[in-house]
């Protein structure tokens, strides 16, 4: 018994811990509330006790996923966040989510979809929040016409574009909060100062205000947790692309028609050293 209640401590520090400022914020029902009152001014019926979280829990891997659902009045409402590099897959995100969040709603409410009887079902309602620049991108997305060239398909996602626009609400807000940090670390690099600043500057802004002045010390741990994530990505790019010059770089040395300065032009990750050990390794092997 202990064991599994030590188990379950771990995957909860574990999620708590690669829970991003999105999540993080929304994960407050007050401020889960003014999301929804964003999309939808007219219900004055939801309140707090209404809304019920249903973000999927991404405990089996080590991936973040910017990903939010919970239900209201009917309405499931997932939201994907698309950080400043811009993808049509993201529908394919989207789809995917959407799947899980009815397989687990089915679950929860111990509905039989194998069964005859119908299942009841909350109405689906999908937004992308991109936190980069609009330009000329689509307010409005879809699988059929970005994937199969507008054709009549079995199955469609249709997905509303949230972008920065000149209101206070609070995902206008978030999405400010996402530009201020991007500008911070063109400024000072993965650092915390550029956490610290992002910070001061959103606070002084009257961004999101009142939730940085409440949880400082929780996003500057959790951003700093994200640019750990990120060098150690780098750090496998690199060592991925090594490898792969590596062998590049034995094959040109046993063909022997190259010298070692021609070879050091096609693997720029080989140091000329390394090269030549490299060569003097498949001579003894030859």
């Amino acid at each position: 018994m202990r064991d599994g209640i030590k188990q379950t401590q771990e995957v909860m520090a574990k999620r708590k811990a690669k829970d991003s400022v999105f999540l993080d914020l929304f994960q407050n029902k007050s401020y889960l509330l003014k999301l929804y009152k964003t999309l939808h001014p007219e219900d004055t019926t939801a309140t707090e006790d209404s809304l019920t979280d249903v973000t999927i829990e991404n405990v089996l891997t080590d991936n973040l996923y910017n990903d939010l659902g919970f239900i209201v009045n009917n309405k499931l409402m997932i939201l994907v966040e698309a950080q400043s590099t811009w993808t049509m897959n993201i529908l394919v995100r989207v789809l995917l989510y959407l799947a899980q969040s009815y397989h687990e709603y089915f679950q929860r409410t111990s509905q039989n979809y194998y069964k005859s009887k119908k299942v009841k079902m909350p109405k689906p309602e999908l937004y992308v929040i991109f936190t980069g620049s609009k330009g000329r991108k689509p307010d409005k997305i879809s699988l059929s016409k970005e994937f199969f060239e507008g054709a009549d398909i079995d199955i469609e996602v249709k997905a509303k574009v949230i972008y920065e626009s000149d209101t206070d609400d609070i995902i206008n807000q978030y999405i400010i909060f996402c530009k201020v940090f991007n500008e911070q670390t063109k400024q000072h690099g993965m650092t915390q100062k550029a956490v610290t600043e992002t910070i001061r500057i959103c606070k002084d802004r009257n961004v999101l205000r009142e939730y940085l002045a409440q949880r400082e010390k929780e996003v500057v741990s959790i951003m700093m947790s994200l640019f750990d994530e990120e060098q150690i990505m780098k750090s496998f790019i690199r060592s991925e692309r090594h490898d792969a010059d590596r062998e590049t770089a034995e094959r040109l040395i046993k063909k022997g028609k190259m010298t070692l300065e021609d070879i050091a032009e096609c693997v720029p990750s080989l140091s000329f050293d390394e090269l030549r050990e490299l060569e003097a390794e498949v001579m003894q092997l030859a």
